[in-house]
């Protein structure tokens, strides 16, 4: 079981005694931590994929990078797996429906699978 949570205060010392109160509380109920996946009194994180910050949300862009490099869908189930992957980041990318539609259109049962130049740009 993976959990995040932020331990907040409006002051460090603040933060440090909410961070007793919720160790306090592992201990109470024999939670264990991984030390080693924990990261305390830090300014950004990536979570779920996510970069976390005070600036908000961001993309990861070594995820971007992993997307880009990916090859050219040969097959519905590749075409299926890609939009997986870059609907993750929808919420990113604007009209995501607009620039997705010829690749859904692909989907369609019995969508004859043509691959060309309209479905690249």
């Amino acid at each position: 079981m993976e959990v995040f949570m932020d331990v907040y205060g409006s002051t460090f010392e603040e933060r440090l005694v909410n961070l007793e109160a919720v160790l306090n509380r592992c201990i109470e109920n024999d939670l264990v931590l991984n030390w080693e996946k924990c990261h305390f009194m830090v300014h950004q994180g990536i979570i779920l994929g996510h970069i976390i910050s005070k600036k908000g949300i961001e993309v990861d862009k070594a995820k971007v990078e992993l997307i880009i490099k990916l090859a050219s869908p040969t097959t519905v189930k590749v075409v299926r797996q890609f939009l997986s992957h870059v609907g993750f980041y929808k919420r990113f990318i604007k009209d995501f429906s607009k620039l997705s539609k010829l690749l859904c259109e692909l989907l369609v049962k019995d969508a004859k699978f043509v691959w060309d130049v309209t479905r690249i740009s």
